[in-house]
C-alpha cells in the first residue's frame, strides 16, 4: 500500500507540471520596433542633402551604405527573437517533471531502507512516553539524594548513575559516581563504572580522569575485568598496545570457567591484536566448555522421573560419552579434566588419575605458573596415594 501511494502521488505531481505546458498561450501583443522607420527617414534626409548639395555625392554613397546596413542588421535580429520566444523554459519544466521523480526512488532505494517495516506510530508514542517516564524518575531521584541532609544513600547514587547511562547522559552518570567514589565504602566496580562513564562522556576517548578511576579499580581489585577492559584500551590509546594484548590475555587465562564479560575481551583483544599483527582469537581459546555439548532438556527432564539407581545409571552413561568422545579427540584439555573430576566424583579413583594424567601430558609445554596446569597436579597429588 505505502508502494502505491506514492506512485499515485508522484503521477499526481507530474500532472500538474505537466498541463500547462499543453495549453498554447495566445502570443501577447508586442508592440511594433520604430527602428527601421527611423533608418528610412535618415535615407530619405540623405537624398534631400544631396539634392540641395549640401553634402557630396561620395558622402551621399558613404551614409547610405551604413544606414542600410544598420536597417540588416535590426531585420536579422528581429527574425531571430521571434525565433526563440518562450521555448527555454517549457524545456527545463519537463526535464524537471521527468527526472525529479526518478532520483528520487532511485536515491530512496540504494540509500535508505524500503525492506525494514514501519513502526506504528502507536508503538512510538508509547516508547516516547516511557522515555519522559524514566526521565521524570530520574529527576525526582536526584531531587531526592541533593535535598538529603546525609547527602543521600550511595545506593541511590549508583541506580541514579545506571540509568543516566542507560539514557546516555554519561556526564551526569558520571557525576553520580564521583559522589560514590568519595565515600569510603566505594569499592573497585563503583571506580570501573566511572571510567567507563567518563570514556564515554568523551566518545571513547580514555582522559586522564578516567585513567586515575581505572587504577583505582585495578589497586583495589586485581581481577575485575571492567577495569583491565577499559585498562588495555588506555594503553592502546597511548601506543602501548602490546602491553594491553597482554594484560587482556592475561586476564582471560586466569579465568576458571566460562563467564559473559569474557566475550567483551576477546573482542578487545582482536581489536588490538589486529593492529599489531597477532592472531585472531576465539572465545573457545579460554573457554572450550562453551563448544561443549550438554544434556538435552529432554535428558533433564528424563533424569528428574528417575529412580536414585536410574539416576547414576544415567551419570554413568554420560560420562562413558564424553570418555568416547574424548578418544576421537585426544587433544581436549579441558575435556580431560572434567572427565577426571566426574570420575573421582563418582569414587572411580584409578580411572580420574588416567583421565588427569592424559590432560598433564597435554600440558607439558605449558608455560609456569599456567592455572590449569596447577589444577591438574592439585588433583594428581590429591588423588594418589
Amino acid at each position: 500500500m505505502i508502494w502505491l501511494f506514492f506512485v499515485l502521488l508522484s503521477l499526481l505531481a507530474l500532472s500538474l507540471m505537466v498541463l500547462p505546458l499543453r495549453t498554447k498561450l495566445p502570443p501577447s501583443a508586442v508592440p511594433e520596433d520604430t527602428t527601421p522607420a527611423v533608418l528610412l527617414d535618415q535615407l530619405k534626409e540623405v537624398k534631400r542633402d544631396l539634392e540641395r548639395n549640401i553634402i557630396s555625392e561620395v558622402e551621399a554613397q558613404a551614409a547610405e551604405q551604413e544606414i542600410k546596413r544598420r536597417i540588416l542588421m535590426q531585420a536579422r535580429k528581429a527574425g531571430s527573437g521571434n525565433k526563440t520566444l518562450n521555448t527555454g523554459g517549457r524545456v527545463g519544466v519537463i526535464l524537471s517533471a521527468v527526472f525529479v521523480p526518478l532520483f528520487a526512488v532511485g536515491y530512496y532505494m540504494t540509500m535508505g531502507s524500503p525492506e525494514i517495516e514501519g513502526l506504528a506510530f502507536a508503538d512510538r508514542v508509547s516508547e516516547r512516553q516511557e522515555a519522559a517516564q524514566v526521565a521524570d524518575l530520574s529527576s525526582q531521584l536526584y531531587d531526592r539524594l541533593v535535598s538529603d541532609p546525609d547527602g543521600g544513600p550511595s545506593e541511590g547514587w549508583m541506580l541514579l548513575g545506571q540509568t543516566y547511562s542507560r539514557m546516555g547522559r554519561f556526564e551526569d552518570a558520571a557525576e553520580a559516581f564521583k559522589v560514590v567514589s568519595e565515600r569510603p565504602e566505594a569499592d573497585s566496580a563503583v571506580f570501573s563504572m566511572l571510567a567507563e562513564a567518563l570514556i564515554y562522556a568523551q566518545q571513547g576517548v580514555v582522559t586522564p580522569p578516567a585513567e586515575a578511576a581505572i587504577d583505582r579499580a585495578i589497586s583495589m581489585n586485581p581481577d575485575n575485568p571492567a577495569s583491565i577492559y577499559y585498562k588495555a584500551l588506555a594503553l592502546s590509546q597511548k601506543g602501548e598496545s602490546l602491553r594491553g594484548y597482554e594484560l587482556l590475555i592475561a586476564r582471560l587465562d586466569a579465568a576458571d570457567g566460562f563467564y559473559p564479560w569474557m566475550e567483551s575481551l576477546v573482542a578487545e583483544a582482536n581489536r588490538i591484536g589486529a593492529e599489531i599483527g597477532k592472531p585472531p582469537l576465539s572465545l573457545a581459546d579460554f573457554a572450550p566448555m562453551v563448544n561443549q555439548p550438554g544434556p538435552t532438556a529432554e535428558d533433564v527432564a528424563n533424569a528428574q522421573e528417575m529412580s536414585d539407581d536410574d539416576r547414576q545409571a544415567f551419570i554413568l552413561s554420560m560420562v562413558a560419552r564424553l570418555a568416547n568422545r574424548l578418544e576421537q579427540e585426544p587433544g581436549n584439555l579441558d575435556g580431560w579434566m572434567r572427565l577426571g573430576n566426574a570420575y573421582s566424583v563418582l569414587g572411580q579413583t584409578e580411572a580420574a588419575i588416567a583421565a588427569y594424567e592424559r590432560a598433564e601430558a597435554l600440558t607439558l609445554n605449558a608455560r609456569a605458573g599456567d592455572p590449569k596446569t596447577q589444577a591438574i597436579g592439585d588433583a594428581l597429588s590429591r588423588l594418589r596415594p
